[in-house]
């Protein structure tokens, strides 16, 4: 009896090693070949997606700094669709883009609105390209606060505040800014609007004096934007592909590279539930933030 168990143990057995090499050859066709491997054939563009508000630049610039020292990426798209964000998260990206592009082509393609913050990282390129219709531009700065003093009243609640210098709780919402306060505020934001206006000044080789005329926040269209000199060309993603190629000396095909996506595990979904709830708690406080940002449309909260 156990002679004849023999044979088709062995058959088992063979089975076993069959599947199992036809699995490890499907896993390293899928890790080495697939569409965001590393190791496929054929010349490749990275593309980095910049959506949504600009609140951690450091997704994005590791992604920069990952594709620069890759040597198969030959070019690198930011493929745009912000309202802007953080002032210090927007100029981190920038700086980066700066640094990138020392060693490859870097171009930004716009998609439906790529405003403030959106179009500062998008100056640092070497070349933007935009849909007619995007919104761009906003070039400016906004801080805004909370003003709650009447409610106050209303509910009968009182704050008493003690302070070691005059402006150490300037915005508070329980009361009016005094004139200096405001002289302060309004200082500091002219500083970093001028910021704002030589880093577009630089990346777009542009005069500081023309970059100032239009850097009263306004929002204009992709076409406006080229006639003003912010965006060099009209198109869509696969124009600004194929400026890349040519940019790069890139000839015929060529493989698009996106930034991996992170692998499931529930120990860190529940730890970025978790502190996503911590953090709305947090915001339920009234703050304020300076931003290079455009509010001309819903964005959901940092």
């Amino acid at each position: 009896m156990s002679g004849k168990k023999q044979p088709i143990l062995i058959v088992f057995l063979i089975l076993g090693f069959v599947a199992l090499f036809l699995g490890a050859t499907m896993i390293f066709v899928l890790a080495f070949f697939g569409p965001s491997s590393d190791f496929s054939f054929g010349e490749k563009i990275g593309v980095i997606l910049v959506e949504g508000p600009i609140t951690d630049s450091r997704p994005i610039t590791a992604q920069l700094v990952k594709f620069k020292k890759d040597e198969t990426i030959r070019a690198i798209i930011l493929r745009i669709d912000s309202p802007g964000g953080g002032v210090g998260p927007s100029q981190e990206i920038y700086r980066e883009v700066m640094r990138t592009k020392k060693t490859k082509k870097v171009i930004a393609s716009m998609g439906g609105l790529a405003a403030s913050g959106g179009y500062y990282i998008a100056a640092a390129t070497d070349k933007i390209v935009a849909n007619p219709g995007t919104i761009t531009g906003s070039i400016g700065v906004i801080m805004e606060f909370v003003r709650l003093e009447e409610l106050f009243k209303k509910l009968g609640i009182s704050l008493e505040v003690m302070k070691s210098g005059e402006f150490k709780d300037i915005g508070s919402p329980h009361r009016k800014m005094t004139e200096r306060e405001k002289e302060l505020l309004q200082s500091l934001l002219s500083d970093i609007q001028g910021q704002f206006v030589r880093a577009v000044a630089r990346g777009r080789k542009l005069s500081e004096e023309k970059v100032r005329e239009i850097a009263d926040g306004r929002i204009v269209s992709g076409s406006r934007a080229k006639e003003l000199g912010l965006v060099d060309r009209l198109g869509n993603f696969q124009d600004a592909v194929a400026l890349a190629k040519k940019m790069s000396g890139i000839k015929g095909e060529v493989r698009l590279v996106y930034p991996e996506k992170p692998g499931f595990r529930l120990r860190d979904l529940l730890f970025e539930s978790a502190a996503k709830a911590f953090q709305t708690v947090i915001q339920t406080r009234p703050q304020s933030r300076i931003e290079y940002r455009w509010r001309g449309v819903p964005s959901p909260p940092d």
